[in-house]
Parts: C-alpha cells; structure tokens; sequence
C-alpha cells in the first residue's frame, strides 16, 4: 500500500520579500498536489485524515488475522495452558508408544482426537476412517518410538511446533516418514543438516539413506567425498562396511563421479585459455 508522502517546494514571493524580507515556504503533497504553508500542517489535512483511516484498517486486519489463526489452532491436551485451566479435552483416542524409556509400569498413554490425527496423516486417515482395529478400540500402539517422542509428535500435530536436539530430530522424522507429514520431515530434515559435521557424517548418511531424507543425504554425501582421504580411518565406516556395503559402493561411485566431472571441467578450462 503506497503511503502518502509530501515534499517541499520554497516559492518567493517578491511583494512579500519586499515587507517582510523573509522567504516563505510552501509544501506539495505527492498524492493530491495541493499546496498548503508549512505553518498549517506537517501534510494537507486531506491525506493527513486518508492516511490516518489506512493506518487504521491495517491495524484492524491484522487484528482480525490474529483472531482466527487462534481460532483455527487446536490446542493439544498435552499443552500446558489446556491443563492448567482443568477442563476436559474430549479426546477420543491415545497413542501408545512401544517402548517408555526403559522405566518400569505400563506405557503411558497420549490423547489426541481423531478429528485432528485424521486431517494431520494419510496413514492415519486410512487407519481410523477404515474398520480397523485402531479404530474401533480407540488405541494406536506405535512401535520403536520412546513415550517423549510420540508426545513431541503429538504435540507438532496439534501445533506445528517442536523442540529439537539432534535425537529428537531423528526420533521425529522417523515418525514424520511413517505417517507421512511431509512438514515436519522437512522441518527436522533442515535441523540435521544445519548440526551435521566430519564426525557425524557417515552415521547421517546411513540414517538419511533409510529414511529418504535427501537432502541430508546429498549433504552428507558430499561432506564424505570431500574427505575421502580420513573416510577409511573411522570406526563409522568399517560398521558401515560390515552392515550396508551397498552404501559404501554408492559413497566410492559419488567420489569417482566428482573426479571425473571435476577433471572434465579442468581440461575445458585448459583448452578454453590455449585457444
């Protein structure tokens, strides 16, 4: 939106100057051209008043804005400000997860609601919409996920928010990938790749590779080939080697391809100077 803005224009007024021996000023609004004595106003009254009105209604949309994202979010039944306040949630399903950290007792169960779950995952639209077991009992057990992660998980569906180390990173996109949230793949995608170093690179790119993280694969490929020279020397390899040498054959045929291309472009670079 254009504001209104006005210059100045300095007339002299040869009768005036006569009596008075003073110059006066006069300003120019860009918007309507009227002219107006700087004695009367910072700007003409008209687009002073047009100016204030905009300046108004702006506020008023982003007020409205405001408004209904807080009535479009769903608060999660693990937000603290749900909890505090003691009402009931309504939740018509739990998650369950596997393992619980290696503390003693039963799992402890997530609530969610079915609404929120469904419109979050295909998978688990496909889950709780069909007549399968999860649906009908009102329980989704997740294996291989610790009880702080499925609540992390739970509470990025509700939220769009996360707090992330590099464990819950990996934790978080394992589940992004398992049922399909394609946003917060991405957003703990971008996470590793911003912590990802010399010494974490091989155990990244296997991670990456299992879970179809390309960018942190790509990034932590060329990482690699960078230093194919200390990549034999570290224990992460020879593990690697022993489990999964299908990767290190991908690694070696990166490193090759990168020679190749990279030889390639210094003899174009030869015979473009000779000729």
């Amino acid at each position: 939106m254009q504001g209104h803005r006005c210059i100045s224009s300095r007339q002299l007024d040869n009768s005036e100057s006569e009596t008075e021996d003073e110059e006066s000023e006069t300003m120019r609004c860009i918007s309507c051209k009227a002219e107006y004595g700087t004695r009367e106003a910072g700007t003409c009254k008209e687009c002073y008043e047009e100016a204030s009105e905009t300046e108004e209604e702006l506020k008023r949309e982003i007020e409205d804005l405001k408004a209904k994202v807080a009535f479009l979010r769903f608060w999660s039944p693990l937000d603290s400000i749900t909890r505090s306040h003691g009402g009931p949630c309504y939740t018509d399903v739990v998650l369950v997860a596997s393992s619980h950290d290696g503390t003693a007792g039963p799992p402890v169960p997530v609530p969610a609601h079915k609404a929120v779950l469904v419109s979050r995952s295909p998978v688990f639209k496909a889950m709780l919409e069909n007549e399968m077991e999860e649906s009908r009992s009102g329980t989704v057990k997740i294996s291989d996920v610790s009880y702080e992660a499925l609540r992390a998980f739970v509470n990025y569906l509700y939220t769009a928010e996360a707090c992330l180390d590099e464990q819950m990173a990996c934790d978080l996109l394992e589940l992004a990938e398992k049922y399909q949230v394609k946003h917060l793949k991405a957003y703990c995608e971008k996470f590793l790749v911003s912590k990802l170093n010399w010494d974490n690179s091989v155990i990244s790119y296997a991670f990456a590779h299992q879970h179809n993280a390309k960018l942190l694969l790509d990034t932590a490929l060329t990482l690699i080939t960078d230093n194919m020279d200390k990549l034999t020397k570290r224990e992460e390899y020879m593990e690697l080697v022993e489990k999964d040498p299908r990767l290190v054959v991908e690694i070696y045929e990166a490193y090759l391809s990168k020679q190749v291309n990279t030889a390639a472009h210094k003899d174009s670079s030869i015979k473009q100077k000779s000729s």
